[in-house]
């Protein structure tokens, strides 16, 4: 693909197939989604039918692949343009030396017949091809124009030189465009590798080759690639981890910062879990990998975040409407125009503004305003470790004016501690103790940690627990020595022991305020966010960690049941945030505009996520709220700037005000208008990675 129109037209034809049900075309990453009941290779002998090759892409090389295209678009447009350039210039050279000495050769015009015709041979053949095919699905695209520009050009010089007209001619001007687009081609894929450099910069956070120690001790070097489960891999200080797998011998400090965002190292030893990514800074470790070399955590990072880059924004569907009759009306207007000034009785002056028409309304701006601001957008925030799984969650958070949190494991560190077991008449406290502990052991709330880490710290000892059950948003249940024994969370307690359906004992839990909440809550109140908490606590718990963040009174919804915070968020305003951590916030997440899970999070939380923040740091929220403000505010402009050239630029040409060599002055206009998109783009992904992260 060569331009943003063919990327939308192969999108519509997929899409216009019964048997698709979704599709997803990216410029910028040559990469196309689709959601189907077809086979992959029905899938691309569809593409071939567009006039476009394609072949199956599998998920652990997708990231890598985009990276090699773009290196591979990028040589391509520079050798194009090399060559264009060689041949152009020096003909465009001699032949304004020659009129400025009005030194008037009769082998002058041949030359510049020759050398023009040289460059549509050489530089010119993409652009025929992609216009030829166009024609054949009945489709007009940004090569249709160029390719008819510079066609128009050349062949009515022909005509004029054959017949020996006295009018002028047009051949440096053919040249010149081919030459000129090509040019801005190779700009603009540099421009759009560099901002796409941040998968490039994770997938270099892992080595080619590791360490692989057999069982009888001997290592030898293979690739990461053909790392399996099970294999042990030697890894020395200074190394990066490789894989992600479980220490067997050995004791380090590793910094974790690329996973977490935490600055400082952890200690890791037998037993303990390591990232790909992380940085082994002292001692050496033996570390069986418990996934595939492909599979590591830094490769779904990339995968995540090449993804995102080439998801589709919301705001860009009107973009791809108004590009899809683009070119069609760009064709009349030419047409109208010629014939105008034929009738004027200017057949040249109509030419050249025809012409002019056909070069300088590219589309192609207005296609890459969107694509080149998320992928500076997503590529920043990668690099400050929040993973963002679309555009449409980086658009719809950059337009956000509220912010939910949830309280416990979000504000809260989620370590509560049991600071109070009020026994009731007729039970024992280490026995009502022992097994509470036998039921919550099974649970993954906050709360049952705290219970299970009293029971171990009085020493207690339990049993196994039978016909485990779990209530979200209520509490669980399960069968402890032959007694039915129930944990409800509710509004009169923190919890409630039940055993056989009797009231046994109430606990009474606290939890402490994250160091950076309030600090968090401080920044997103001055950007003019609206900051609520809710909470399935009971009213007092959750007022008291509201009023230490910062949040007021009137903003917290303490005692909320899962079903009662998806009514929440249905009332809250459009584009609402929601922030959450746990099982209980899986529902909330999903339901939420954008969701946001912070934290090492639970499966169910990730899943749910559309924005995915590793590490407990609440000060990555309003830094992930500002590059979507920033990256919306880019994708606006650059629709400004695309809407306006061509509001402006159509005109001026039909109206030959650009003059005889209006062609040409067209060609440069066009490349400015794309580099002006795509500089944009690259001005933001400077501006945020030169901003300092909370």
């Amino acid at each position: 693909m060569t331009c943003a129109g063919c990327a939308a037209g192969l999108q519509r034809a997929l899409e216009a197939d019964p048997q698709i049900r979704s599709a997803s075309v990216s410029i910028v990453s040559g990469v196309a989604r689709v959601s189907t009941t077809l086979s992959a290779d029905e899938v691309i002998a569809r593409i071939r039918q567009r006039g476009f090759d394609g072949s199956q892409e599998l998920s652990d090389t997708a990231a890598s692949g985009t990276a090699l295209r773009q290196r591979s678009a990028e040589t391509l447009w520079k050798r194009r343009a090399f060559i264009g350039l060689s041949l152009w210039l020096p003909l465009e050279l001699l032949h304004w030396s020659a009129a400025g000495l009005h030194w008037h050769p009769r082998w002058m015009p041949l030359l510049m017949a020759a050398g023009s015709g040289l460059v549509l041979l050489t530089t010119g053949p993409g652009f025929l091809k992609s216009a030829w095919q166009a024609l054949l699905n009945r489709t007009a695209n940004m090569d249709t124009l160029i390719a008819l520009g510079a066609g128009t050009a050349w062949l009515s010089s022909a005509l004029i030189l054959a017949l020996n007209l006295n009018q002028p001619t047009w051949f440096g001007e053919a040249a010149g465009l081919l030459a000129i687009v090509s040019l801005g081609h190779w700009l603009e894929a540099t421009v759009s590798s560099r901002a796409g450099s941040a998968v490039r910069d994770l997938l270099s956070m892992q080595p080619e080759t590791v360490r692989v120690v057999s069982v009888d001790g001997t290592e030898s070097t293979a690739p990461l690639a053909e790392v399996q489960p099970g294999h042990r891999i030697r890894i020395r200080p200074g190394d990066r981890v490789p894989i992600d797998g479980t220490v067997l011998e050995g004791l380090s400090d590793l910094d974790e910062s690329i996973i977490t965002g935490e600055s400082l190292p952890v200690m890791r030893g037998p037993g303990d879990h390591v990232v790909a990514g992380s940085v082994n800074t002292t001692g050496q470790l033996l570390v069986a990998a418990v996934v595939a070399g492909t599979d590591t955590t830094v490769a779904r990072i990339a995968r995540l975040v090449e993804q995102a880059q080439t998801s589709r924004a919301p705001v860009q569907r009107m973009a791809d409407l108004i590009a899809a009759v683009f070119v069609p009306t760009v064709l009349v207007i030419a047409l109208l125009t010629l014939v105008g000034w034929i009738l004027a009785g200017d057949f040249a002056g109509g030419l050249a503004a025809a012409v002019s028409v056909l070069i300088i309304s590219c589309p192609c701006a207005l296609g890459l305003a969107t694509p080149m601001a998320v992928m500076a957008g997503t590529g920043a925030a990668s690099r400050r470790g929040i993973l963002i799984r679309s555009a449409e969650a980086l658009e719809r958070a950059g337009r956000a004016s509220e912010i939910i949190f949830d309280k416990t494991g979000t504000l809260t560190g989620g370590h509560p501690e049991l600071i109070r077991l009020q026994v009731l008449p007729g039970f024992d406290s280490p026995d009502v103790l022992r097994m509470a502990a036998a039921v919550e052991i099974f649970s993954e709330h906050p709360a049952a940690h705290a219970v299970v880490q009293a029971a171990r710290t009085q020493r207690l000892t339990w049993g196994q627990a039978t016909q485990f059950q779990a209530f979200p948003g209520i509490g669980v249940e399960a069968l402890v020595d032959g007694k039915r024994v129930r944990i409800e969370r509710d509004a009169q307690a923190s919890s409630r022991i039940l055993v056989d359906n009797v009231p046994a004992a109430l606990m009474e839990l606290q939890d402490t305020l994250r160091p950076d909440a309030a600090a968090a809550v401080a920044a997103l109140q001055k950007m003019g966010v609206h900051v609520r908490m809710l909470s399935g606590d009971r009213p007092r718990a959750a007022a008291a960690i509201a009023d230490a963040a910062g949040i007021a009174a009137a903003d917290v919804t303490a005692d909320a049941s899962p079903q009662q915070k998806l009514e929440i968020l249905r009332n809250s305003p459009a584009n609402t945030i929601m922030v959450g951590d746990g099982l209980n916030d899986a529902a909330a997440l999903t339901a939420a505009p954008v969701g946001i899970a912070i934290g090492c999070g639970t499966g169910a939380a990730l899943e749910a996520a559309s924005v995915i923040v590793p590490g407990n740091r609440l000060l990555a929220i309003p830094d992930f709220l500002q590059i979507a403000r920033d990256t919306l505010r880019v994708i606006r402009q650059n629709l400004f700037l695309a809407f306006f050239y061509n509001g402006l630029a159509i005109p001026l040409a039909a109206l030959g005000m650009l003059g005889q060599h209006g062609p040409l002055i067209a060609a440069f206009a066009m490349a400015l208008s794309d580099l002006a998109v795509v500089g944009n783009a690259l001005r933001l992904k400077r501006r945020l990675d030169r901003r300092p992260g909370r």
